[in-house]
């Protein structure tokens, strides 16, 4: 298993060229997790026209997760809780954070290419 962070999510969907070799080595060969946050942070990005996703937003995700079966993880209290009892290092960004607990709750590495997440030592990065 692996998570896959919300620039993962929209590369596989919509520029894989964008995605490292080893990142797509490791969507193509293991079972897809993600956060649903990463479902605000699409739709945000949707709207302030960041992406383009061709189709109607809720179109657009039940398409993603039913052509690569992704697993979808809810917030829960494991999760929250280590959200807020990360340090400050791993990332200032609520959704990042509850990614990367997601990524540890689970225990599936997470494929991102953010800087600080892949410094963190607290979270375990492919890309």
């Amino acid at each position: 298993m692996v998570t896959l962070d919300t620039c993962a999510i929209i590369w596989l969907a919509l520029s894989q060229k964008e995605l490292s070799k080893k990142a797509k080595a490791a969507i193509d060969s293991n079972e897809l997790i993600i956060s649903d946050i990463s479902f605000w942070e699409i739709a945000m990005l949707v709207k302030a026209g960041r992406i383009k996703i061709g189709a109607d937003y809720n179109e657009f995700i039940n398409l993603l997760l039913e052509s690569y079966k992704i697993n979808v993880k809810p917030i829960s209290p494991e999760i929250a809780d280590k959200v807020v009892n990360f340090s400050a290092g791993i990332s200032n960004d609520p959704a990042d954070r509850i990614i990367a607990a997601t990524s540890i709750t689970e225990q599936a590495p997470l494929i991102t290419k953010d800087i600080n997440l892949r410094k963190s030592k607290i979270v375990q990065t492919i890309w």
